[in-house]
């Protein structure tokens, strides 16, 4: 299952001069049915393991798919980067991101593990700091989904996030924050749509491939998934009516996969442990559409 190569149509003086920039990608799906990538570089920062990634794979769940195969190698360091990354080669900025994924089925092998699959854009700009848009999975309970943003300085940054059990309907939380351990605050009001989410039987981000999305936009970001059986979009999270916690600037458009030593899942504390196997992810395609 591939999507269709979406076309960029563009107007107003701004955005025709960011899309055409050669800084900044098109539109674009990368489909990862070859052994490289037009659109995407390798970089992650830890061992060169060469096991860790394959552009071109076959999709050992569904054989008639190419995929980009990452694997977490067991030997590798905790941290966010160290295990196989992808980023694109140019900037992104608002539009659409869509991909289709299946995470690693590991809660029989481990159910301890500390390993994150993130989806995301992530770029540090000297002036105006971190833009990151956010998509996460933690292992050892795949039927949650963390969805957020971060903003802000180094030193100073702020996450506006939601953490949903989709397959129970269940939002945890939906705050504001600053730094990892600073002031908490629910959100309430257009900052926490919808209120409920509505349960997907069954849903286990790695029992099958499942496609997500977010439609990134200057004053406003919106969280999706799409319902394995009716093809419906779900909204997880509309998050509009202030600015705060919507990075303005352009990012870098990436998928990873590491060892977390000291984030467990909402569901389990004890979830921390060194993978003890190389678990594969598996990501069928990415896309990018800018904002018309």
């Amino acid at each position: 299952m591939k999507k269709t190569i979406l076309t960029c149509i563009l107007f107003g003086t701004w955005y025709l001069a960011f899309c055409q920039s050669s800084e900044n990608h098109r539109a674009f799906t990368e489909d990862f049915s070859s052994d490289s990538s037009a659109f995407f570089r390798y970089g992650s920062t830890g061992n060169k393991s060469p096991f860790k990634y394959s552009f071109g794979a076959i999709s050992p769940t569904e054989p008639e798919t190419k995929i980009l195969s990452f694997k977490i190698d067991p030997a590798e360091n905790a941290g966010a980067g160290k295990g196989p990354e992808i980023i694109t080669k140019k900037f992104t900025h608002f539009g659409t991101y869509a991909t289709r994924l299946k995470v690693p089925d590991v809660t029989a092998i481990q159910p301890n593990v500390g390993a994150v699959v993130g989806y995301f854009t992530y770029h540090v700009d000297s002036v105006e700091g971190l833009s990151e848009i956010d998509f996460e999975w933690l292992l050892a309970d795949p039927t949650v989904i963390y969805v957020g943003t971060w903003t802000g300085p180094p030193g100073e940054l702020r996450r506006v996030g939601r953490t949903i059990n989709l397959a129970e309907g269940v939002i945890y939380h939906t705050n504001y924050r600053e730094n990892h351990t600073g002031i908490r605050e629910a959100l309430t009001g257009l900052q926490n749509q919808p209120e409920t989410v509505p349960a997907v039987p069954g849903f286990d981000a790695s029992k099958g491939f499942y496609t997500y999305g977010f439609d990134w936009f200057s004053d406003r970001i919106r969280w999706w998934m799409i319902h394995p059986d009716s093809g419906e979009k779900i909204i997880l999270w509309d998050y509009q009516g202030t600015t705060r916690g919507i990075p303005q600037h352009r990012s870098k458009y990436r998928m990873n996969f590491w060892h977390t030593k000291d984030w467990s899942v909402e569901t389990n504390p004890l979830s921390i442990e060194p993978p003890l196997h190389p678990y594969e992810l598996e990501i069928d395609w990415m896309s990018y559409e800018p904002l018309h």
